[in-house]
C-alpha cells in the first residue's frame, strides 16, 4: 500500500499544458518521504518535460532541479518562457542557469 501523499506539485505555463496534453491533472498530490526527494526526481516521476522547465518555486523562493523537496512544502514547477524582467524580479533567471546543466 503507497503512503498517503502529503506534498502538493503545481505545474505552471507549458508544463501545465504539457501535462494536459498528456491526459494528466496539471497538479499532482505526491508522497515525500522524510529524507526528501529533489526537484529532478520529482519533475521525473510526473513526466515533466526537462528542456521546458526553468526552475522550481519551493515555499516562494526559485531554486534549480537539484534542490531537496520535503513534504509540506509548496511546490511550483516554472516553465521557460517566463516574460525578460519578471525573469530577475521574482529569481528566475538565476535559477535557470543552474538547471540548463540537468
Amino acid at each position: 500500500m503507497d503512503p498517503a501523499p502529503n506534498t502538493k506539485i503545481r505545474m505552471f505555463g507549458l508544463l501545465h499544458s504539457a501535462r494536459q496534453a498528456k491526459g494528466l491533472p496539471p497538479n499532482a498530490q505526491i508522497y515525500v518521504p522524510p529524507e526528501g526527494r529533489t526537484a529532478h526526481d520529482i519533475a521525473e516521476d510526473l513526466e515533466l518535460p526537462f528542456d521546458k522547465i526553468e526552475g522550481v518555486f519551493v515555499n516562494h523562493l526559485v531554486y534549480s532541479l537539484d534542490h531537496m523537496i520535503h513534504a509540506g512544502d509548496q511546490v511550483a514547477f516554472i516553465s521557460r518562457g517566463v516574460p525578460g524582467p519578471h525573469r530577475y524580479n521574482l529569481g528566475i533567471h538565476s535559477a535557470g542557469k543552474d538547471s540548463a546543466k540537468d
